[in-house]
């Protein structure tokens, strides 16, 4: 991401967790467990912020109008430029590819 401070802005969409503990739980899960109410959903996304993520971190509604607009479940990687997608990714985890991201703003940036 520092690579290309210089010509994008980077965020996190934080959205219903995907293998909450009282669900489709993982082995390796942290102990989350389905979202019930926003203060749950923030409460998550501050356990998120604890890794050190390089930018901002912005969390869906309860609703989810987030990752249904982007169909964001369980993870994808876009580019919004001027307020046109220009680049969207697959959806996870074969197609969360950050280096296509990458490659895409290499591009751009010339």
């Amino acid at each position: 991401m520092s690579d290309f401070a210089a010509v994008a802005d980077f965020v996190v969409v934080y959205v219903a967790e995907a293998h909450p503990t009282d669900g489709w739980a993982m082995s390796n899960n942290m102990d989350i467990r389905q979202h019930r109410c926003l203060e749950e959903r923030l409460a998550a996304a501050e356990m998120l912020a604890l890794h050190d993520i390089p930018c901002p971190i912005l969390v869906d509604t309860m609703d989810n109008a987030a990752a249904r607009a982007y169909a964001a479940i369980p993870d994808r990687l876009y580019i919004v430029m001027d307020r046109v997608c220009v680049y969207k990714g697959g959806p996870g985890p074969d197609g969360y590819l950050p280096e296509e991201v990458s490659d895409w703003l290499q591009k751009f940036s010339g």
